[in-house]
């Protein structure tokens, strides 16, 4: 990759820079991009009943399979030794795991002793605090504005909705004030690049690509241009692999040691993309990344209705030694803005099948 030079935006050459519809080479030189063309953006989800339900509809409607199961349980039923073992199963099979499960209806059954709980009405509010306030410790704010540039590496298997959580971010990020530059470190596979840049040509952002290239010298490329503009967030993408592929996974440390030769505080925010439909499965997702890369929050996707959503418990409860790292936000639809902050309480709510905050 060569020394360092001591102005940042010399250093940005060996990739070539996407800006809003076309690719743009004066502004580097060495760029591999000629003939790729961008293909049409994603469209956005349309106006209507769709677009103007509110946001925790979606969520009650991405999490209805497990809120159905459980709040169906509360119907009907009386406060006693069977209502436990049916939540206890309906906890378990919603991918909340054991230990998490053991934890809350531990919880419960104290709740409903100490405040003498005899209506189902009532055990079911209390389902609903206890479990917002087990999720609690995961609610973090994302700490937009910390850094500048502030550097955010994206990581994720394949499928997991990755480039599309980066494009919604990115103009998230710039509601919010922020400008954006994006870094199409997925380097060997056209369509995922050609995603990102669609992206970036939708949002008018600036994306660094480079076909065939270092992964690692793309993100080293991004930082110091992110530097050099004074961009307020600068996102890497990185190729979608699993925690089995150890050649990959090196690959990714080695991403993270050259980003810190840019800037030796960044990467700030190292970010996992979990599909919400995977269960179980995203405990080992997350300890594999966060061992590789030390993970600083996580981003769920695809609550779409047929998630159970019950994963998250067994996160907040450390289930199999996972280390419980926040959610900074998640997806219930493929709308752009259908891509929020995660909150417990509305999480729990949601869960349980309940029908309002109050």
């Amino acid at each position: 990759m060569g020394a360092q030079s001591g102005d940042p935006a010399a250093q940005v050459s060996p990739s070539a820079v996407a800006t809003g519809p076309l690719f743009s080479p004066p502004e580097v030189s060495g760029g591999a991009s000629a003939g790729l063309e961008v293909p049409p953006g994603p469209e956005q989800e349309p106006s209507g009943h769709a677009a103007s339900r509110s946001w925790f509809s979606r969520l009650r409607h991405g999490l209805s399979r497990t809120g159905r199961g459980i709040g169906g349980l509360f119907v009907g039923a009386k406060v006693d030794e069977q209502l436990f073992e049916e939540l206890e199963t309906a906890l378990i099979m919603s991918d909340a795991g054991v230990a998490a499960t053991e934890q809350l209806l531990a919880a419960l059954r104290a709740r409903v002793r100490s405040d003498r709980l005899s209506e189902v009405a009532q055990v079911r509010l209390a389902l609903r605090d206890i479990l917002a306030e087990h999720l609690a410790p995961l609610e973090k704010k994302f700490p937009l504005g910390s850094a500048l540039p502030l550097v955010v590496m994206m990581t994720g298997v394949n499928g997991a909705g990755k480039t599309t959580s980066i494009g919604k971010l990115a103009n998230a990020f710039q509601r919010r004030g922020a400008s954006v530059l994006l870094a199409a470190g997925d380097t060997f596979r056209a369509a995922a690049r050609e995603q990102l840049v669609a992206w970036g040509a939708r949002n008018s952002v600036t994306v660094i690509a480079q076909e065939g290239g270092d992964p690692a010298a793309v993100a080293f490329d991004a930082v110091n241009a992110g530097r050099a503009r004074q961009a307020g967030v600068v996102m890497i993408d990185t190729a979608g692999r699993l925690p089995t592929q150890l050649h990959l996974m090196e690959e990714l440390r080695k991403i993270r040691r050259v980003i810190a030769k840019a800037d030796a505080a960044a990467p700030h925010e190292v970010l996992l993309v979990v599909d919400g439909n995977t269960g179980q499965n995203v405990i080992s997702q997350i300890k594999a990344f966060d061992a590789a890369v030390g993970l600083t929050g996580l981003v769920v996707t695809k609550l779409d209705g047929t998630a159970k959503g019950g994963a998250l418990a067994a996160v907040a409860a450390g289930s199999q030694g996972v280390r419980p790292v926040p959610v900074y936000w998640i997806g219930v639809g493929e709308g752009i803005d259908d891509l929020q902050p995660f909150v417990a309480r509305e999480f729990a709510t949601a869960l349980v099948g309940g029908e309002s905050l109050a």
